[in-house]
């Protein structure tokens, strides 16, 4: 049972990962993403970049199941995220980035078009449309990784603030 109000808010950002919907959060989810944004930026699976993505979606999957799958049935539960979250990654948003940045790394690449590890806030927001964020939320949300103004954002703008939304309610 989600008893805080910041439990709440976490249990919110389930859904996110829950990408086919099924009421957990599994391998599938994670490599569903990946090939998501592989066909949206049309990049092949088997090319240098799309075994990026899916080794960074294995090691992000890999990683989440370390902290939340409670029970080591290779699913993690609503329940199991929310207590995830608030018990192990609240006070240290770090490891949560830690995690998560193989896979943020690999996307940005897929993303970008200069070659550069950026993606341009464009392409940021197309990530996020296929990762399930609304379309005008997900071009707010680019907006806002793009700190310096230059149009781009990159790992070091991207990955803590993937954290920040994840592990903070705000």
């Amino acid at each position: 049972m989600v008893s805080s109000e910041y439990e709440r808010k976490i249990a919110a950002r389930f859904a996110t990962f829950d990408q086919d919907g099924n009421g957990y959060i599994d391998r599938e989810d994670f490599m569903g993403a990946a090939k998501a944004l592989l066909t949206e930026f049309a990049v092949a699976a088997r090319s240098d970049k799309g075994q990026a993505l899916y080794g960074g979606a294995e090691a992000f999957w890999q990683g989440m199941a370390g902290i939340a799958d409670r029970d080591g049935d290779q699913r993690i539960t609503r329940e199991e995220f929310v207590t995830g979250a608030v018990k192990r990654l609240r006070d240290n948003p770090d490891r949560f980035a830690e995690i998560a940045r193989p896979f943020l790394h690999a996307a940005l690449d897929v993303a970008g078009t200069d070659g550069d590890g950026t993606a341009t806030v464009e392409e940021a927001a197309r990530v996020l449309k296929c990762l399930g964020v609304p379309e005008d939320a997900a071009r707010a949300a680019a907006g806002t990784l793009d700190a310096d103004g230059d149009g781009k954002v990159g790992e070091a703008e991207v990955v803590p603030a993937f954290a920040r939304y994840f592990t903070v309610p705000e």
